[in-house]
């Protein structure tokens, strides 16, 4: 068992200077997709005056509502399908959402070679367990309820 210490690890700091990093892009990028939308410089799939409506509605039936309405796709676009819109100002504010989302996979991924170069193999094997894990839950892969 190793000794307790108020000094962070190589691997803590890699973790947060990521996480950091991540996080300013993230939310910097949100902001300038939040105003190519709300300006109207991009096209939006809703038009904003119509946006209210729709807010009391759950997410499934939002998405069925937009596409009756506004998209005539085959499906509502559900999951990653939201990527075959990104030129749409609604849609290109998702980016920065999954762009955040993933930060935490990023982190994981960038410790395991010191975890398992200083011999803590299971601190390596979980971190590329939950890396793994994480990956799959975004992937859609694991969606219930359908």
């Amino acid at each position: 068992m190793s000794e307790i210490t108020k000094e962070a690890t190589q691997e803590q700091l890699l973790y947060a200077n990521i996480l950091e990093k991540g996080m300013f892009f993230g939310l910097g990028l949100m902001f300038i997709t939040f105003a190519l939308y709300v300006f109207g410089i991009l096209d939006s799939v809703v038009p904003r005056e119509a946006v209210a409506s729709y807010w009391n509605m759950p997410v499934g039936d939002y998405l069925a509502a937009i596409n009756q309405n506004y998209l005539h796709m085959a499906h509502p676009p559900t999951g990653w399908a939201w990527i075959t819109l990104i030129g749409k100002g609604d849609f290109l504010n998702f980016l920065p959402v999954a762009i955040l989302s993933g930060v935490t996979i990023a982190c994981y991924i960038a410790i395991i070679p010191g975890l398992f170069s200083r011999g803590d193999k299971a601190m390596g094997f979980i971190c590329m367990g939950t890396a793994a894990i994480l990956i799959l839950a975004a992937s859609g892969l694991l969606a219930v309820g359908h």
